[in-house]
């Protein structure tokens, strides 16, 4: 009997550190009930349809919620819905999974278990902490720092743990952390042993305190270190000094505000976790299909009229060779037509229905595509180009001196940012140090939503503008904000080069 449910582990915070069944398993479901640390990225890998629904939604604590969650677990599924139920870390590992499996067992629901990467293994391995090494740890301790406040006394066997030859591990023990040192040094381990408290592990958020074991209690609670975090007690912790590594990356705890459109943010997202930085969503725009195809499918009925077909985005390629297959139509309705992008983006969406492109500038900008054309082809030739139904008109303008030039929309971009978003908030408090405008409709967009709380945050230079062109540059300095970070070309990894030149000197 098939699945049903699914209970997934979301790994420790990197939302690439799920497991390719857990996304496996995402794409297919209808509904997904998630905790408070998966990552809201993994979210995006669920179909449109499904329903997303937070734990926190149904209670304050883990102890009102966690009935609610199994009711609504079961009764999605006995609706014939697949379920998945996204856990932060591995769902055995002090994740109640075993409760949750054994409900739906006695439910008589077919469930699946995927193992996820557990915090321990996470939060050592992003702060450079070794669980074991030959010459300091043979072994590890996991240790729950939380036991369940029923049982009539504690199951940890403090005097075993204390005399324990290798590395301790708690889990949720920050608020009895003190609790936790006293008892193991009251047992006999030696006070001064390495010890450390990893917070928001794996993420731009992370923050390591270290310190002797004596010391740690005090330490965090100077740093105002709260959870979610955990401990890791033994020798193995004295070697963080020369094995820390992601807390080096050029952008670590860097907040980094992505205005692409949802379903487009997602490479710049990723890209982003891994060079350190904390990437928060807040999509400008959304793209839409034209209120009218009319105009698109008369000159896909013409293709063969057409000596060139421009395209100006992987949005415009992705639009017209969709509405072309809707036709019924295939790639040989192309014919003899060549084929232009704007870019190396646009070029790769061409190469995902095995076209290649005829042309790509050395330069991306509407300008440089127009100059490209405008060398190779005769006059009088017949283009098509396939755009937004906004934006600049200059390649329209360019080609028409010596073409027959027709332009058509084929999708449509509409603002879409949303006035009482999260995102908004933080940038009001000062806690966005970045705002990425990928092209001129999008820094247009978000600029226009913001209040002056917001503007006074980026002209004080608190908040910081990165343009991916000098195009989307000029745009933004028109409405009077300054730029801060300027791509060499137009893309994002450009974008991403020169926001690491700037870090990296501004220290």
């Amino acid at each position: 009997m098939l699945p049903r449910v699914f209970l997934v582990g979301a790994g420790p915070g990197h939302p690439g550190l799920a497991t390719l069944r857990a996304v496996e398993c995402l794409r297919q479901t209808d509904v997904v009930i998630y905790d408070k640390l998966a990552p809201a990225a993994l979210l995006d890998f669920a179909p449109a349809h499904a329903e997303k629904i937070s734990v926190v939604e149904l209670g304050s604590d883990h102890v009102e919620r966690s009935q609610p969650t199994l009711d609504l677990m079961i009764a999605k599924a006995q609706q014939g819905k697949t379920v998945v139920r996204l856990k932060g870390g591995d769902p055995l590992v002090f994740g109640r999974g075993g409760e949750e499996a054994q409900a739906l067992h006695a439910a008589g629901i077919p469930f699946e278990i995927v193992p996820g990467v557990t915090a321990a293994l996470g939060a050592a391995a992003f702060a450079g902490i070794p669980l074991t090494h030959r010459q300091h740890a043979s072994a590890v301790a996991i240790v729950t720092g939380h036991e369940d406040p029923g049982k009539p006394e504690s199951a940890l066997d403090w005097p075993a743990l204390a005399r324990f030859p290798g590395t301790l591990v708690f889990y949720m023990g920050i608020a009895r952390l003190e609790r936790i040192t006293k008892a193991l040094i009251e047992h006999g381990k030696d006070a001064a042993t390495p010890a450390a408290v990893v917070y928001w592990a794996s993420t731009g958020a992370q923050r390591t305190m270290d310190a002797r074991l004596v010391d740690l209690p005090p330490t965090v609670q100077h740093a105002g270190i709260t959870p979610p975090a955990l401990i890791i007690i033994g020798d193995v912790v004295a070697l963080r000094p020369e094995l820390a590594w992601f807390e080096k990356m050029p952008l670590f705890g860097k907040r980094v505000l992505v205005t692409r459109p949802k379903l487009q943010a997602g490479d710049l997202v990723t890209k982003l976790a891994a060079l350190g930085a904390v990437p928060i969503a807040l999509p400008a725009v959304e793209i839409r299909e034209p209120m009218d195809w009319t105009a698109v499918d008369r000159a896909i009925a013409e293709l063969q009229r057409y000596d060139w077909l421009v395209f100006t985005s992987a949005n415009g390629v992705y639009a017209f060779l969709g509405r072309l297959l809707h036709q019924n139509r295939d790639l040989r309705s192309l014919g003899h037509t060549r084929l232009a992008a704007i870019g190396p983006k646009t070029a790769a969406a061409l190469r995902s229905y095995h076209l290649f492109g005829d042309l790509v500038p050395a330069k991306y900008q509407s300008e440089d595509l127009a100059a490209a054309l405008l060398e190779k082809i005769k006059p009088g030739a017949r283009i098509l180009l396939a755009r937004a139904d906004r934006g600049r008109d200059v390649l329209r303008q360019e080609l028409a001196k010596t073409c027959t030039v027709e332009q058509i929309a084929v999708y449509s971009q509409v603002d879409a940012v949303e006035p009482n978003h999260p995102a908004l908030e933080q940038l009001r408090r000062g806690e966005i140090d970045f705002i990425t405008l990928t092209s001129s409709n999008i820094a247009k967009a978000i600029l226009a939503a913001l209040d002056e709380v917001c503007r006074q945050r980026i002209l004080s230079g608190r908040t910081r503008l990165v343009s991916i062109s000098p195009v989307t540059s000029a745009d933004i300095r028109a409405l009077g904000l300054p730029v801060a970070v300027e791509a060499k070309s137009a893309t994002s990894d450009d974008m991403l080069e020169a926001l690491i030149e700037w870090q990296i000197a501004a220290g």
